[in-house]
Formats: C-alpha cells, structure tokens, sequence
C-alpha cells in the first residue's frame, strides 16, 4: 500500500535519470525471467495424436471471428464496451491530469501526488478484499452492482476537479485527495472484477480467452488517444480542475442514458 509513497521518496533520491536507468533495469530482468518461463500446451481434439500439430493463421482468424460473432450476439457485452470505452478515455484525464496539476498548476511538490497514490493503492486493496470476504451472489442485483460503483466513479472525477478548483495547503491537497482516490479505485476495483466475474459465468469456456482479450485490446487502445489529447487540453489551460470536472458531468450524463439499455439487457439475458 505504501508503495507509491516510496516511490516518491526513491524519485526524490535519484532523480528523473536514475528512474529512466531503473525502468530499463526492471524490463531487462523481466524480459530474462520471461526467456526463462517453458509453457506446456495441452492437444486439442483436432490433433490429439499429433504433439506438433501446427497452427495455421486461417485457423487463428477463424477463432477470432468466432469470438467477435459470439460478442455480437451478446447485447450486454456491446453495452459494456460502449460504457467501458467512454469511461477509460474520460479517466485518462485523472492519470494524466493529478501530476500536472499537482506540481505545475498548484506548485505542491512531489509529496501530495504519492499521497494521492497511496490512497489509491489502499482503495483497491480494500476493494478486492471485500469481494473476497462476501459470499458469492452469483448474477443478483448484478444492476446495482455495475452502475454503482460507475455512478461513484463519476462522482468522484467530479469532487476531485471541485478540490482541486479550491483554495487548499498542499496538505489539504494530500488528505482530501487521497481519502477521493481511494473511494475511486474502491468503485474501480468492485466494478472490474464483478464484470470479469459475469463473463466468467456467462461466456462459454472456449470463446472466454478470445472474448476477455479482445475486451481488454479495444479498452486499451483508446488510452493513448486520450494521453495525447488531454496532454494537449492540460497544456493549454491553466485550470486543470475544471477538466475533471467538465469529464465528471459528461461521464455522469452518458452513465444515465445507458441506465435504462443495460438494465434492460440484464434482465433479458438472465435465466
């Protein structure tokens, strides 16, 4: 939980150098473990004689269309993408925006950001480990369990842009901020893994890896766009708070117009 805290601390002893030669430590030693790792592979039915049989692009294309048709097919996983596409372009303003406005809007330094940090890093450890106590509710209220903690994630874009569009001591910054960050990944964190969870449930075993990757590619790819364009809107504008705010409303507002499409949808999906 700490970590982020550390790692402001580790910044201020090395400078942005030493973490550049750090980064390119870590990667080297990751890429090694990695050349290290030997995966097995289980035979298909296909080639359950053959040890070798090879993997033919035709066949892989033929595994991603069907992924990309059994998605089709599920109006709730559209709904999702549409939700969760939106929602990971408007958050990059959070990640790109609380550095900059931190140190070169509002002049607090480094400490407050890994504060911030570490508030987030609690939240989603309280987060998970709430999910872990409670007793498994399978699909039920699975409504109340996806819009919640997405109205909270609106919400708290909103409240953090407000702070930060108010007259605080970097201390004030720090504290309050942290306590929204963590309520933030709390929200994150319950709504990640009861999705992941629904899929699981939901998605047939074989279309799952296909389906859980291509979700994960299109969330992805729309966050450089985002760095590059909130990059330029942070650049230009010397209230970094009022962008978190403006992505707080919009993110509420197309949170409400799906309201109705998605509840309708989990209730003509459920068995």
């Amino acid at each position: 939980m700490p970590s982020p805290a550390l790692g402001v601390g580790l910044y201020s002893l090395v400078g942005f150098s030493g973490f550049v030669i750090l980064e390119i430590v870590a990667t080297l030693a990751s890429f090694g473990i990695i050349l290290t790792m030997k995966f097995h592979y289980h035979a298909t039915n296909q080639f359950a004689n053959s040890q070798h049989a090879p993997v033919t692009s035709h066949s892989q294309f033929a595994k991603f269309h069907s992924g990309l048709n059994y998605m089709r097919s599920r109006t709730m996983i559209k709904i999702t993408i549409l939700l969760s596409v939106i929602l990971n372009f408007l958050y990059t303003a959070v990640t790109i925006g609380i550095p900059y406005i931190l140190k070169d809007q509002l002049h607090t330094g480094n400490g407050p950001i890994g504060v911030l940090e570490t508030g987030s890093a609690i939240g989603m450890l309280l987060g998970s480990l709430l999910l872990t106590l409670l007793p498994p509710t399978g699909q039920k209220r699975l409504f109340l369990k996806l819009i919640i903690p997405v109205l909270i994630l609106d919400s708290q874009i909103l409240l953090l842009g407000v702070l930060f569009m108010t007259s605080q001591s970097p201390t004030g910054y720090a504290l309050l901020g942290s306590f929204i960050m963590g309520i933030l990944a709390f929200a994150l964190v319950i709504l990640n893994i009861t999705f992941q969870v629904y899929l699981q449930q939901t998605v047939p075993t074989k279309l799952l890896g296909r389906v859980v990757a291509t979700l994960t590619t299109v969330n992805s790819s729309i966050m450089p766009i985002g760095t590059l364009m909130f990059t330029l809107i942070f650049q230009s504008t010397t209230h970094g708070g009022l962008v978190l705010i403006i992505n707080g409303i919009l993110l509420l507002g197309y949170t409400l117009l799906l309201l109705r499409p998605l509840n309708q949808t989990i209730h003509s999906e459920q068995p």
